[in-house]
């Protein structure tokens, strides 16, 4: 869940300046356009459901360097989004080691995956905006987990559109990213 912080009184940030920006604070931050979005909190859910889908992909072999949790990405002009998962290519992590900070910038090869477990409130975000952005940025498949609706939604990379399928109940995951991957919309909402 996000919330926009009041930014009445100040004027609008630049990426570099989000870039150094220090609250003295653990707080996470997404930024559209010049504004800083607080990210509240994940729930216990989104947790166990981010953590599941990151134990299956270990499972199928990804290396840890090609994981990471809410690693930043500079998806479109001024805006930064944290997935909750994101799997990279050999090319990004290549490319990521030694960074200071987990931030995909737009010089760098898209990641080959991102996954983001929808929030109450905030099915817009991950359904709308966020998949426009991350087509933008040329990630090739982007799975939208909605414990709510209870199914989860594969958006995959076609001919610079995303093409989407929906998965609920036993119906098995089909990625043009994991060819060998065995996993059910059931077992990723399991913990809902």
């Amino acid at each position: 869940m996000a919330i926009t912080l009041d930014q009445s009184s100040s004027r609008i940030m630049t990426l570099q300046e989000f870039f150094n920006y220090d609250d003295g604070t653990d707080a996470m931050y997404e930024f559209e356009d010049g504004e800083l979005i607080l990210m509240m909190a994940e729930s216990e859910i989104n947790r166990r459901i981010a953590m599941f889908i990151l134990v299956c992909f270990v499972q199928l072999g990804i290396p840890a360097d090609r994981l990471s949790m809410k690693t930043e990405i500079v998806t479109t002009g001024s805006r930064v989004r944290i997935p909750d998962l994101v799997v990279f290519s050999q090319e990004l992590a290549t490319a990521m080691e030694g960074a200071k900070r987990s931030t995909v910038m737009p010089e760098m090869p898209p990641p080959l995956l991102v996954v983001e477990v929808v929030s109450p409130n905030q099915s817009n975000l991950d359904y709308r905006y966020k998949r426009s952005e991350y087509a933008a940025r040329g990630i090739t498949e982007y799975w939208i987990v909605d414990p709510i609706a209870q199914k989860a939604t594969v958006l995959e990379w076609v001919e610079g559109l995303y093409e989407e399928q929906v998965y609920v109940g036993d119906s098995a995951i089909a990625s043009l990213v994991f060819a060998d991957l065995k996993l059910t919309a059931a077992q990723i909402l399991q913990c809902y």
